[in-house]
């Protein structure tokens, strides 16, 4: 799709996502200045973003409550709101979320169909404001609250990040700043927030952190990049009531200089990392940064799931201890992975680190992609690598298949905001130089230099990048891709799997990169006990999952044996569950008999019970129905 300046009303140099004043080792594009091939994998997303997700997440705001809760205050007369507050106390940023999406969709796709929606509630939201800026329909709406006197529960700086950033995104889409105006008076309110000794008041939720970051880049108002570091700064003094799972919940146990475990709630514990980076890249506070490597080693080295799902822990939507990564009991919430998204992307462009991007990676295709109908209407909040037969999973907390929509429908707009605005993270680049860190079909830009990559990555492992113009030309080889190659024009060029290929074109010249693509079995760190004596199969950043609905009637997933010596055959497809499948080999464990009985010595593997068997890419999963899954195979 190429977008004419008549399209939008917004610049063409008008940013994407985290957009940095002060100098960063990467520069992101413009948010026109790359644009996904529509039928490439993540192209397809966001064109199924535009048509349907986007527009399902405002059908179920008008049917949950969330837009009305808006309407009782702006209609409210005397003697308050008619009727009642609908859904939990943070309903606010779920419609936040979704105009963010809006937002990035018309910056991508010049579309005008949410024009008249976005004036409505432009209208809503200053007639909801109160006079002083501050805004929350639940604490503005029910009789009894008052503001921030339980700032662990009511997320009402959380909600006021959430409208940050859908304004930062309404104006950079479109050029509207009338969400802007309102923001802007939220911000300031919250500037002036303190406790009466001088510091800010907390959020039991941290995200406000980096939409004041984001304000500033946007406004250039310093008040707010000052607002954003100082709860950096009070953050993990113990400032809020300790509550049922503790300051860890709140990330609140430790300064963040001082925290080097990821633990806690996952979502906060990104948000807040994502936040303190982006203060970093402001401020140069070299402390924060050297704070942030640490903690990322232990989130991604010692507490992700091979998904890039992060949080095993049901009771609290937490981190567990080092290697506690059960499968059946990951919860690997969709907003904590794509928290992990945007943290990994703010630490990529304040270093220009290669693992950075690969995790983006890892995270895009499995966990984030799982989260997804291919309707584009229904999702996963929780993201398990293991679900059992017979499991019962009726209610939204544990549920068997993707749902419309939650109670807590955190996660359904997240994704939306997140694929409207993807096209911005893929490419960064200044002047002749572009460096590509998703290698992903599309076209991507600077000035001096254009790239056209054709591929039909992660499926094909074949990429060609065409340069018009001319300059430096970065692409990230993949650190599973051992044995790649490349050329430029007749010329051999090097390749480090792990590092940025480097290279120098010439208009018209064509960069060739050759991925090994082959199936790859892997096992995790004896630690991680859960699934010790098992292994998982990968096909270049794609996890692959044996699913029910895949094995013959009468064969459980759960007797299913893998044979690492036997070969891995990639099957093309032409259905519309995955392009291609793995054809595997084992056999059958039979069953006991009783649920435990004596060891007698080990079973041989007879003939009849061998088994061929097939694995889908594990973002695919439950698209055809409920049934039990695992990724984590056993070995024979």
């Amino acid at each position: 799709m190429t977008l004419e300046a008549s399209d939008t009303t917004v610049h063409p140099a008008a940013p994407g996502p985290a957009a940095p004043r002060r100098p960063a080792v990467l520069t992101p594009l413009p948010l026109r200045a790359s644009i996904l091939a529509p039928r490439s994998m993540l192209g397809a997303w966001q064109e199924l973003n535009g048509a349907a997700t986007i527009a399902h997440c405002v059908s179920n705001l008008e049917s949950s409550g969330v837009i009305a809760n808006f309407e009782r205050l702006a209609e409210a007369g005397p003697d308050g709101p008619a009727g009642a507050f609908r859904g939990p106390w943070f309903a606010d940023t779920d419609l936040y979320k979704t105009v963010e999406a809006v937002g990035w969709e018309i910056g991508r796709s010049g579309t005008g169909s949410w024009t008249g929606w976005l004036a409505d509630l432009a209208e809503l939201m200053e007639k909801a404001q109160a006079d002083d800026g501050y805004l929350n329909t639940y604490v503005q709406g029910v009789d009894g609250e008052e503001r921030f006197a339980q700032p662990e529960r009511t997320h009402e700086l959380y909600s006021a990040g959430h409208l940050i950033q859908a304004a930062v995104a309404v104006h950079r889409g479109s050029g509207d700043e009338r969400l802007l105006r309102v923001a802007r008076r939220v911000a300031d309110h919250v500037v002036k927030l303190d406790d009466g000794q001088g510091n800010p008041i907390l959020d039991g939720h941290p995200e406000v952190e980096t939409a004041l970051v984001e304000l500033y880049r946007e406004t250039g108002e310093k008040d707010y990049l000052t607002a954003a570091r100082r709860h950096i700064d009070h953050r993990g003094h113990r400032a809020l009531p300790k509550g049922h799972f503790g300051w860890i919940y709140f990330q609140d146990h430790l300064p963040v200089r001082e925290n080097t475990e990821a633990i806690g709630h996952s979502v906060r514990q990104l948000y807040l990392a994502a936040g303190a980076t982006d203060v970093y890249q402001e401020t140069g506070d070299e402390t924060l940064l050297t704070a942030m490597e640490k903690l990322w080693v232990s989130a991604f080295e010692q507490k992700m799931y091979i998904t890039g799902g992060h949080g095993s822990r049901h009771r609290d939507e937490a981190y567990g201890d080092p290697y506690e990564l059960p499968p059946d009991r990951a919860y690997a919430e969709t907003c904590a992975a794509i928290a992990a998204f945007q943290w990994c992307w703010r630490l990529l462009l304040a270093t220009g680190e290669a693992k950075y991007a690969e995790e983006m990676e890892r995270a895009l295709f499995n966990n984030i992609a799982a989260s997804t109908a291919k309707t584009g209407t229904a999702f996963f909040y929780s993201n398990p690598l293991q679900l059992r037969t017979g499991h019962e999973g009726s209610h939204e907390d544990s549920p068997s298949e993707r749902l419309s929509w939650y109670g807590c429908a955190c996660c359904p707009p997240n994704i939306a905001r997140l694929i409207a605005s993807l096209q911005g993270y893929v490419a960064t680049g200044t002047e002749n130089r572009l460096q590509l860190h998703l290698l992903h079909a599309g076209t991507y830009a600077v000035r001096g230099l254009r790239v056209t990559v054709e591929t039909g990555y992660p499926f094909d492992g074949e990429l060609a990048v065409t340069a018009t113009g001319s300059g430096e030309l970065s692409v990230r080889v993949p650190a599973w891709a051992r044995g790649a190659v490349a050329s430029v024009g007749d010329r051999t060029v090097d390749v480090v799997a792990g590092e940025y290929l480097i290279v120098t074109v010439a208009d018209g010249e064509v960069l060739r990169l050759s991925l090994p693509l082959v199936p790859r079995l892997v096992r995790a760190d004896e630690r991680v006990d859960a699934v010790r004596g098992c292994l998982a199969v990968t096909l270049g950043p794609l996890v692959f999952a044996v699913e029910q609905a895949d094995l013959p009637e009468g064969v459980l997933v759960e007797q299913v044996r893998l044979d690492p010596a036997a070969p891995v055959a990639v099957e093309p497809t032409v259905d519309d569950v995955a392009p291609l499948r793995l054809r595997l080999s084992g056999a059958l464990a039979p069953e006991n008999g009783s649920l435990y009985e004596t060891f007698a010595g080990g079973r041989p593997v007879t003939t009849p019970s061998t088994i061929e068997f097939t694995a889908i890419p594990y973002y695919a999963w439950a698209n055809r129905g409920p049934g039990a899954m695992r990724v984590w195979i056993p070995t024979l």
